[in-house]
């Protein structure tokens, strides 16, 4: 029996990405939580037990972007990689400066999420 190789939240607004992702992200060997947005990760008991955030970039009410600033603002160091539906770099390249792991395009592939999360779990 493996051990888990870490704790990693899915913040989406989108269901089937919350209902999907998770499962994926078991077959790598994660633990997952879910959250359909940026204030129920923040009200929730893992925030300061989260190893990495898998976090959608444009989210009614709190936005991914936001959602990093507001961790930077707690002092809260949290391995972020983005995922969007907006393929756009003038978007994604800002992410990546700002500290992100990756900013992925959906549909993105298990690979391309795999070594994004292989980059925070070495």
């Amino acid at each position: 029996m493996s051990l888990l190789r870490g704790l990693v939240a899915v913040v989406d607004d989108d269901e089937s990405v919350r209902e999907s992702l998770p499962d994926l992200l078991r077959v790598f060997g994660f633990d997952v939580q879910a959250f359909s947005s940026a204030a129920e990760f923040l009200q929730s008991p893992w925030l300061g037990k989260v190893e990495c955030l898998v976090l959608d970039v444009a989210m009614p009410g709190m936005s991914g972007p936001e959602l990093q600033d507001e961790l930077d603002r707690l002092n809260q160091r949290i391995p972020i990689v983005f995922i969007t539906a907006h393929k756009d770099e003038d978007e994604r390249l800002p992410l990546i400066r700002r500290g992100a792991i990756d900013c992925l395009y959906k549909p993105f592939s298990d690979t391309a999420l795999k070594a994004a999360l292989d980059r925070v779990f070495i």
